[in-house]
């Protein structure tokens, strides 16, 4: 698939301030545990945050192949920036676009897309992971309010984010079709930070652990009508895959690039190891398998832009993406012997970055799954 010039000049200034602002401090952040507000701002004002909203509610009214592009520079810079900004965009954007009201698409969808705010997803639960059928977290309406409690696990920017989309159980007996979807400010009462995860990679995008403890919102806020929760989730997923395979993609290229340009400087035998065919071949090997991952990714994104179903596409986009990243980056690692796991240079870190994204957003085992279905 070719890019247009347009695509090109955006990718191209997004990898510009990646270059420039994210890749220079991604290893101070991930020491610190940082949450890089300034470098957020930054990629707000690029447009960033809403890549795919429409102009009139404060986006740039671009497409899922852009998107893609756009994660992948964030990633090459820094994974857990990237992923603060995959989140927001899709799924939280997304559901709003889709599902959300005309005054619920006012108050939120726009000041996310501007990049005022930062959007989190409640979806995962302490012992609910794939099976979002399982759900226990419950929402009761109490007249004009919807009483909110139970307890969401590993839920990005639980903590920095401003708004969350929170799907919860409206009617025990209904099963998938008992689960709603609400807005919840994280300002709310009863919304409650119980733990930031010490995690192993991505420390400058917070994890958290949120207890919802008679957690108070208006009816109003209500996505979509009662029962839709489940569909909402898992529609939102699709976009969501492409997007952490466009991650996955970034931090394979400059776990890459950092190899490459090892190889190229590093001599043995008094020759660069790059000469070496051992080195060299196992490059060769990295470089393709990252293009041919981006191309699966641009393809599940081309088919969401066209509006065709993508749930098989997107869940191969990720799965192949995701595997390949980590391979790609202990590649690198060997290329730099023991320079590739210790912290003075990047490729370990961005080994542990990328880890997770087998993970989130349903693991590898449930692409597998996804895509089996899909033979049928």
């Amino acid at each position: 698939m070719l890019l247009t010039q347009d695509q090109e000049m955006i990718r191209d200034a997004v990898r510009d301030f990646a270059q420039t602002e994210l890749w220079p401090n991604a290893a101070r952040w991930d020491k610190e545990h940082h949450f890089p507000k300034e470098a957020h701002q930054g990629l707000a004002a690029l447009g960033a945050y809403g890549i795919c909203v429409p102009e009139e509610f404060g986006g740039a009214h671009l497409d899922y192949v852009t998107l893609a592009l756009v994660l992948e520079e964030i990633a090459a810079g820094d994974g857990g920036t990237s992923t603060a900004i995959s989140v927001t965009n899709c799924p939280v954007n997304a559901i709003l676009m889709r599902y959300g009201n005309a005054q619920q698409q006012r108050d939120w969808l726009t000041p996310l897309a501007r990049g005022e705010m930062l959007g989190a997803f409640c979806l995962t639960e302490p012992h609910v992971g794939s099976d979002a059928s399982a759900l226990r977290t419950t929402a009761v309406k109490q007249g004009d309010e919807y009483v909110i409690n139970g307890v969401k696990q590993f839920i990005t920017s639980g903590k920095n984010g401003h708004v969350a989309i929170v799907i919860a159980v409206t009617d025990k007996g209904a099963g998938k079709k008992g689960m709603s979807a609400f807005l919840v400010p994280t300002n709310t009462p009863g919304y409650v930070v119980a733990r930031l995860e010490d995690k192993l990679g991505q420390h400058s995008s917070d994890t958290a652990q949120i207890n919802f403890d008679n957690c108070r919102i208006p009816a109003e806020n209500l996505i979509g009508a009662e029962g839709e929760g489940y569909k909402i989730a898992l529609g939102a997923l699709e976009g969501g895959r492409i997007g952490i395979a466009a991650q996955s993609v970034g931090m394979a290229r400059s776990a890459f690039e950092a190899a490459l340009a090892y190889s190229k400087e590093r001599e043995s035998f008094g020759t660069p190891i790059f000469n070496h065919q051992a080195v060299g071949f196992r490059l060769a090997d990295c470089a393709t398998q990252i293009e041919a991952a981006r191309q699966l990714i641009w393809h599940a994104a081309a088919m969401r832009d066209a509006g065709k179903p993508c749930l098989k596409e997107a869940a191969m986009a990720k799965l192949f993406a995701s595997e390949m990243a980590e391979r790609v980056c202990s590649a690198a690692i060997q290329t730099l012997g023991g320079y590739g796991v210790v912290s003075d240079f990047p490729v370990e870190r961005i080994y542990r970055d990328v880890r997770v994204c087998q993970i989130y957003e349903g693991t590898s085992d449930v692409q597998k799954i996804i895509i089996q279905r899909a033979l049928v």
